[in-house]
C-alpha cells in the first residue's frame, strides 16, 4: 500500500513520482545535502542514481512507513524528502524495530522551518498509525538537524553505533499523552 498524502499549513507531503527524478537529482547531487547521509556519503552523479532512489523509496511498504516528497503548497517541484522508515542495524544485522524520522532538503529551502514542519506532519501520521516512539539519527556535526530534533521535543540519548555502521547522535520522541 502506498503512503498517504499528508498536509501541513505550508506543505504537502506526497509520495515521490517518476516525473520527480530531476528534483531528486537536484537535491541529492549536492554535497551539502549528501555529506550527512549514510556510512560513506556521496553526492549523486547520474540520473540513474535518482531513478534507483525513487524505485527504492516506492518499495517501502506503506502506509505508515515511506519517503515523502516535501512540496510547498504554492509550488509544484519538491524541495526535499521526509521519511519514516525502520532503522537498519549495523553489521548487516537486518532492520531494527525502531522507526526513524528524517528530512533532507534542498539548500535553497534551508532556514525556513520546512524540515520541522514536515517532521511534525510525519509525527502526527506516526502517532495516528499506532507508533509509540520515533527515533532520529544525525551526524554529530549536523547542527541543523540536531536543532530540528530539539524543536520536535526529541530527547538526545547520546552517541550510538547501533545503526547504519556509523557513530551518530540518537534522538527519541514518544507519543504525546
Amino acid at each position: 500500500m502506498t503512503q498517504p498524502v499528508l498536509e501541513t499549513e505550508r506543505l504537502v507531503l506526497r509520495p515521490w513520482r517518476s516525473e520527480d527524478v530531476a528534483a531528486v537529482f537536484d537535491i541529492y547531487s549536492r554535497w551539502e545535502v549528501a555529506r550527512y547521509l549514510g556510512r560513506t556519503p556521496a553526492a549523486m552523479t547520474a540520473f540513474a542514481q535518482a531513478e534507483a532512489s525513487l524505485a527504492r523509496w516506492a518499495a517501502i511498504p506503506g502506509p505508515l512507513h515511506g519517503v515523502w516528497a516535501i512540496v510547498p503548497r504554492d509550488a509544484a517541484t519538491p524541495i526535499g524528502s521526509a521519511l519514516l522508515k525502520l532503522l537498519p542495524l549495523s553489521g548487516d544485522a537486518g532492520v531494527s524495530g525502531d522507526t526513524e524520522i528524517g528530512w533532507h532538503l534542498h539548500p535553497d529551502a534551508w532556514g525556513k522551518g520546512y524540515a520541522t514542519e514536515a517532521a511534525r506532519g510525519l509525527l502526527a501520521h506516526a502517532w495516528e498509525g499506532g507508533l509509540d516512539e520515533v527515533f532520529a539519527v544525525t551526524y554529530p556535526e549536523n547542527t541543523a538537524s540536531r536543532a530540528v530534533c530539539r524543536r520536535l521535543g526529541m530527547a538526545h540519548l547520546g552517541s550510538t553505533d547501533r545503526y547504519y555502521d556509523v557513530t551518530c547522535e540518537l534522538f527519541r520522541v514518544s507519543r504525546p499523552g
